[in-house]
């Protein structure tokens, strides 16, 4: 998870033949891999563990989100596979990312980062008014984002248009974590608040979060290696 290669990709099968096919043709030629709650809640840890022997850092993308105690109890059962990140909703709320992120403190120096998700990239203004939630996205997200810093968390998952933004309030070690990001001309899918790699990474970003793009190209690591390149250039 470093700046020379800042690309994680999202394995979002149930797939698990293909999902262990795809993290090992994908060393190299990315930083890591994401692996989310349908393929979780499909393999569990035996098939996170057929996964990460490919070699990659892994994104545990469970979005946990429940009373602290539970969340909690949910960081620790999955530190035993030692995944370099794990994500709760910021909506939580202050006590539910302070109990994350001191459950994972017991992991000691292999401890994974905890990231506070803010408002998923599938949303925009008109879908938080829906929910009573006024304002737009990036003062909701910044709010969220403030919050999780606050609480003891490494950093958030938020859109590439509030990479600026977060930036700017929560200085250069907060990590941001960035989904919806779209080599260009590339098709935007269910994604509203989208952006390209090197956009993303010229403003800030220090994971970019990157599936379709690569999982659903004829050569996945072909595709990989191409927007790696775009982003060294």
């Amino acid at each position: 998870m470093t700046r020379n290669n800042p690309i994680f990709c999202a394995l979002d099968t149930t797939d698990i033949d293909h999902a262990v096919s795809l993290a090992r043709g994908l060393k190299g030629s990315v930083g890591g891999a994401k692996i989310g709650m349908e393929f979780f809640n499909a393999h569990g840890p035996a098939g996170y563990r057929a996964v990460a022997a490919a070699g990659l850092p892994i994104f545990l993308d469970l979005k946990l989100h429940d009373i602290p105690n539970t969340v909690a109890g949910g960081i620790r059962a999955v530190l035993p596979l030692n995944p370099s990140i794990v994500n709760v909703h910021a909506a939580g709320g202050s006590a539910m990312m302070r109990a994350a992120a001191e459950a994972a403190r017991e992991a000691g120096d292999s401890r994974p980062l905890i990231i506070g998700v803010t408002l998923l990239t599938s949303l925009d203004r008109s879908d938080l008014a829906a929910t009573g939630v006024g304002g737009s996205t990036s003062e909701h997200v910044r709010r969220l984002a403030a919050l999780a810093a606050a609480a003891g968390l490494d950093g958030v998952v938020c859109s590439a248009h509030e990479i600026e933004v977060l930036r700017r309030d929560l200085g250069p070690g907060f990590k941001l974590i960035v989904p919806g990001i779209r080599p260009a001309g590339s098709v935007v899918g269910d994604q509203k608040r989208v952006m390209t790699p090197t956009e993303a990474l010229s403003l800030g970003a220090d994971v970019l979060v990157i599936g379709r793009p690569i999982t659903g190209a004829g050569d996945p690591r072909a595709a990989a290696e191409e927007i790696a390149r775009s982003l060294a250039a």
